[in-house]
């Protein structure tokens, strides 16, 4: 596993703790009272180390190489998943999945962007970064998903929609707000997680729902930290900073009433614990569900529009 700087303390003491527990076999009552300290320290420091994380710490975990991805979320909670491919238009887009999946009984549309995990897998995604049939592909599923009265569930991982030439030539940017635009007036439930990050409009290409959350260790902004720095002050090297002022953790956005709430992770991250983090998940979805099913479809859309509308009004 990967460490991050901030979690190499903690690694060290567990690698101690597993050597002290080899030596321990058959030694005193003096070296179990050793290994019990050892082990209430290190749930101490992880609890002291994750609960005061700053911005650009978080900014790391989101990313971690081992984070569970959409299809990791998928396989583990739902049941015979089928997923569905093409924007039928120019073609499929592997940075964007979408398709049918059930979820104790309930069959719920999930869309979401997919990074890979390794060079060819990258490569294949695109990091996560989706062209326009990507957004196209998935505004189809959103309306199939309305046609046969099905909830959408999107979980959103991106470093944003690709910034590359020909993804502007077959239009990205009316790709996007298409989205932004009937999103708003789906008649089905929308229930919208930011699952690692949450860049620009490649997020919110596909985050306009009834309820909108964060794991809680993940970002949503217009503008990553790096390019925030090298816009701000010309080098990557403020990027710290920048995490900070942008106010862009799961804290600082539910704090601007821009999220509708948190999703709790395991101490170290979602990926110490990746069955944990997916049952909490799916909990979340299917809570959400029960709520917002209770709703007209249009008491949903005038909710959805509201909510939207009132972010960023300031009264004096």
């Amino acid at each position: 596993m990967q460490l991050l700087d901030f979690e190499k303390p903690i690694a060290e003491l567990e690698s101690k703790l597993t050597d002290m527990k080899q030596l321990a076999v058959g030694s005193d009552e003096s070296v179990n009272k050793a290994i019990q300290a050892l082990e209430n320290k290190i749930i101490n420091l992880k609890k002291e180390t994750f609960e005061t994380l700053t911005g650009w710490q978080r900014v790391q975990l989101s990313r971690h190489p081992d984070r569970p991805y959409t299809l990791d979320y998928i396989y583990e909670i739902t049941t015979d998943f089928i997923e569905l491919f093409g924007d039928r238009n120019v073609g499929d887009d592997k940075a964007m999945i979408g398709g049918l999946g059930a979820v104790d009984g309930q069959t719920f549309m999930f869309i979401g962007q997919q990074k890979g995990r390794n060079t060819k897998q990258r490569q294949m995604r695109n990091f996560g970064m989706a062209n326009p049939e990507g957004y196209r592909k998935a505004l189809r599923l959103m309306k199939l998903a309305e046609k046969f009265n099905k909830p959408i569930v999107t979980l959103i991982d991106t470093p944003g929609a690709f910034p590359g030439l020909e993804a502007e030539e077959r239009g990205q940017g009316e790709a996007i707000a298409r989205n932004l635009k009937e999103m708003f007036m789906l008649k089905v439930p929308v229930i919208c997680i930011i699952i690692g990050e949450g860049a620009s409009g490649g997020a919110l290409g596909i985050a306009i729902g009834d309820r909108v959350l964060m794991l809680e260790n993940t970002w949503y902004s217009v503008i990553s930290p790096e390019s925030c720095s090298s816009i701000l002050w010309r080098s990557w090297d403020y990027k710290e900073q920048a995490a900070e002022v942008l106010k862009l953790t799961a804290k600082d956005m539910l704090q601007n009433k821009l999220i509708d709430g948190i999703i709790k992770e395991p101490i170290g991250g979602a990926h110490t614990d990746m069955k944990a983090m997916a049952e909490e998940v799916k909990k979340t979805i299917l809570k959400n569900h029960a709520t917002l099913s209770k709703l007209s479809p249009q008491e949903r859309i005038n909710q959805r529009i509201d909510k939207f509308c009132a972010m960023g009004v300031v009264k004096e």
